[in-house]
């Protein structure tokens, strides 16, 4: 039997500029973080050849091609296993929708784990890479590569998407107690209703060339906030949040609407420095910037919405349970 983890993220700034159609001109960036939130993904050997896959629902077949699990069947196939295992995946969080990047997480877990499960160790870089491949080359998501490299690598990183396509990886080097107070200043709040992304970034993404020159400024305000960061002007991050929300609503019609809006605002008239809705927005998790001094009267004003503390995971994608080695 073999456990993998991997944990979920938070965006902070950049985002939408890890689009292949954007990068691949003008080069992207995003600040970004792992979180203590993780899909587990449990593969485990069956005394027949059949295929069993655990999650909102229970599928049985006898190879990979029949599965209507896309990720699990594509994983499958990326790393040649074919029959007789039980796959299980579980979340910490509410499993699609969240904006956490639960999809490429699980993509990475599932990956992860079965590569494991042939006693195949595979660096962070490989695992991001193929996960983009499933995601984007060969099931056709309207995505971009920063999920799955935040999950494949984890911690607090800079990212850089070059114009060539090369991926480059930054763990800021930073404090640990300045990580603390980072993650201690965010506060999640869930907005009661989870969507599909895929509308959302559909219209994103047909929308960059009229959309260029926000993504350019999305792109330059995680250069700030990185060197905010190393500067240790972490509330400054808030600031720049703030004026990342009022950009990234400009990306596509269904980022807020008058629910989310109104949500913001309080928690903002609260106290809040600034926020967002986690991932391509119209639901999943708000995530704000707040000092500590204010997040109770902010979780007052957010009442009817539960709050999800959170923490930075300084691992990336691993393998926590392996009975084979």
């Amino acid at each position: 039997m073999v456990i993998s983890q991997t944990p979920l993220r938070i965006s902070l700034l950049g985002g939408g500029t890890d689009f292949r159609d954007f990068y691949s001109r003008h080069g992207g960036a995003v600040l970004t973080m792992a979180i203590d939130k993780y899909i587990y993904v449990i593969v485990k050997d069956r005394f027949d050849d059949a295929i069993y896959v655990n999650y909102s629902k229970k599928e049985i077949v006898t190879r990979p091609d029949d599965l209507q699990h896309e990720l699990v069947r594509e994983a499958m196939r990326r790393t040649g296993v074919t029959k007789g295992v039980e796959i299980t995946t579980l979340a910490d969080i509410p499993s699609e929708g969240s904006g956490l990047g639960s999809s490429s997480t699980v993509t990475i877990g599932l990956l992860n784990a079965l590569y494991a499960h042939q006693n195949i160790q595979v660096p962070a870089v490989q695992l991001a890479r193929e996960a983009c491949e499933i995601e984007i080359d060969v099931l056709g998501k309207p995505i971009g590569i920063q999920d799955q490299t935040i999950a494949a690598h984890g911690n607090l990183c800079f990212v850089e998407f070059q114009k060539s396509g090369e991926v480059l990886v930054e763990k800021l080097s930073v404090s640990p107690e300045l990580k603390r107070d980072l993650a201690s200043n965010i506060q999640l709040f869930f907005t009661n209703r989870t969507r599909s992304a895929n509308t959302i970034l559909k219209e994103q993404r047909s929308n960059i060339a009229d959309r260029t020159e926000e993504l350019i400024t999305l792109r330059n305000l995680a250069y700030r906030a990185k060197d905010a960061i190393l500067a240790g002007n972490i509330d400054e991050i808030g600031l720049l949040l703030d004026e990342n929300w009022q950009l990234k609503k400009r990306l596509a019609s269904g980022v807020s609407d008058d629910e989310i809006d109104s949500i913001y605002s309080a928690a903002v008239s609260a106290g809040a420095i600034g926020g967002k809705v986690a991932g391509a927005g119209g639901g999943g998790f708000l995530m704000l910037y707040c000092p500590k001094a204010k997040q109770d009267a902010v979780r007052s004003a957010l009442y009817g919405y539960q709050e999800m503390p959170i923490s930075i995971s300084r691992d990336g994608a691993k393998i926590a349970f392996n009975i084979n080695t």
